[in-house]
């Protein structure tokens, strides 16, 4: 990669990043965080990955469905955005719900290999 192109792809980030806490101050005041997992600026794909407080949280389906749609429309070199809450271990195919492949448990509840919920780090 030239230098050239190592410093538009720092711009882009800078510019994704902006936008993140520009338009989504929820994320980080309520005790999340947003990181920028990949990025290919050829094919105008970048991999958001929201963390913290936001894994497990039931409106963070919301915020990347909302994160989706808006940074396609404010910055032009993205063309799609792929987003994730670490939860359910990939993206969201699933149309933003996680699945995360656990059945619920109730209390009082016990199965042979019940160890309790697997830490999603």
């Amino acid at each position: 990669m030239s230098t050239e192109s190592q410093s538009s792809d720092d711009d882009l980030r800078e510019e994704i990043s902006n936008f993140l806490r520009r338009n989504f101050p929820q994320i980080q005041m309520h005790g999340g965080s947003a990181a920028i997992q990949e990025l290919d600026r050829e094919s105008g794909e970048v991999t958001v990955s929201l963390g913290g407080a936001c894994s497990g949280c039931g409106i963070s389906p919301m915020t990347i469905q909302a994160i989706k749609s808006r940074m396609v429309k404010e910055i032009p070199e993205i063309n799609q955005v792929h987003a994730n809450t670490g939860m359910g271990g990939g993206g969201m195919g699933d149309g933003g719900f996680g699945g995360g492949g656990m059945s619920p448990s109730f209390p009082g509840e016990t199965t042979d290999d019940d160890e309790g919920p697997e830490a999603p780090f």
